[in-house]
């Protein structure tokens, strides 16, 4: 079983792991990162650039980037660029073949076979297009896993726990809630609520505002105008929201933003975990609304709820943590990286001796228009 990797394959970044010794080990990309930007970039040369690179693409090549492709797998959706149409599943393939080539990098062995977790309200359209896409990237897929099931395994639960878990996952692209049965043999997602276009991106594109805001105001320099600029600055958000998980301050450095007078100006401005938190409000009650339609769903109040489960890079953010904490008047438990979660459960499935079945169907998905 050494040779299948677990691969979550998310909206805006994607984790891969493999199993040694028994235990999951997730694997660092030709970046030296542990997880890898789902974005996709095609050159005028007709090579193709996954990841960090690819992301630095985003503004300033945007007709030639490709990012959030996973929300349209499975369906007729293409890619047209240089006037050919590439698949969700192409698209997909490019960044499935990345991670399996570092992951050969980082082990020293090649890889035939992989688990790749899916959202639990996929239709069967979607894991099927998903499991196209990793045999088109060389990968033999043995099973599509649900990625609330992974990210329990992650977390030691197995089939003959008998416990109601909530996955609380806030990942860069996308929030998910999902509530899983556990027991009698199976996971048992209960219920899945969520909203498709609410992520640490959006986080990300509040910060750039307060700052093309202060610029426009005091500078009267329009920071989109010039689009080298413009990445720099979400670069800058991003990496300013990441610092705030681990340091109580952080700042927005940008070297250039134009010219005032024939004279470059510079920009600097710090931002604290208490500003931060006035950004993420609106936002985590949007994702409690969610949590409240899902329980809904599963006929349950929140003291019926043994145990939550964080997932998702953004709920790495104190924060965010302390929210879902006091939501559910419980201590979380953080014993694996939320983001690193998914990955580490899609392999540990492929365990020899391990069986994890799912329920069949799928819950249905609810989420504002």
């Amino acid at each position: 079983m050494g040779n299948v990797l677990g691969i979550d394959l998310g909206t805006t970044n994607s984790c891969v792991a493999f199993i040694e010794f028994g235990e999951a080990v997730v694997i660092e990309n030709a970046e030296q990162e542990r997880t890898t930007p789902s974005v996709v970039y095609f050159k005028k040369d007709g090579n193709v650039v996954v990841g960090k690179l690819a992301k630095q693409n985003i503004v300033v090549n945007a007709d030639r980037t490709v990012k959030s492709i996973k929300r349209h797998v499975g369906t007729d959706h293409a890619v047209e660029i240089d006037e050919e149409k590439y698949t969700s599943e192409y698209i997909s393939a490019h960044i499935l073949k990345k991670l399996a080539d570092d992951a050969e990098k980082f082990t020293g062995r090649k890889f035939t076979d992989a688990v790749i977790s899916v959202p639990a309200y996929f239709t069967d359209a979607q894991r099927q297009a998903t499991k196209d896409a990793g045999e088109i990237a060389g990968l033999n897929v043995r099973r599509i896993i649900n990625e609330p099931t992974a990210s329990a395994i992650a977390y030691g639960f197995t089939e003959k726990d008998k416990k109601t878990v909530l996955v609380y996952d806030f990942g860069g692209g996308t929030f998910d809630v999902s509530i899983l049965s556990i027991g009698d043999g199976f996971f048992d997602v209960e219920a899945t609520s969520g909203d498709n276009h609410l992520g640490g991106d959006d986080v990300d594109n509040v910060i750039e505002d307060i700052v093309i805001s202060e610029i426009k105001k005091k500078y009267n320099i329009d920071v989109k105008n010039d689009l080298f600029v413009y990445q720099t600055l979400k670069e800058k958000a991003e990496k300013v929201k990441i610092d705030l998980s681990t340091r109580e301050e952080s700042s927005i450095d940008l070297p250039y933003v134009g010219k005032a007078q024939e004279k470059p100006i510079t920009y600097s401005r710090k931002i604290n975990r208490k500003e931060l938190g006035k950004i993420l409000d609106p936002f985590l009650e949007r994702t409690k609304k969610q949590v409240m339609i899902a329980l809904n769903d599963a006929s349950l109040k929140i003291e019926n709820i043994g145990e939550v489960i964080l997932v998702g890079a953004m709920t790495k953010i104190p924060y965010i943590k302390k929210f879902v904490e006091d939501l559910f008047h419980k201590k979380i438990n953080i014993s694996v990286n939320p983001d690193e979660a998914v990955a580490i459960g899609a392999a540990l499935s492929a365990l020899a001796g391990k069986e994890y079945t799912e329920k069949k169907g799928n819950p249905t998905y609810k989420t504002p228009h």
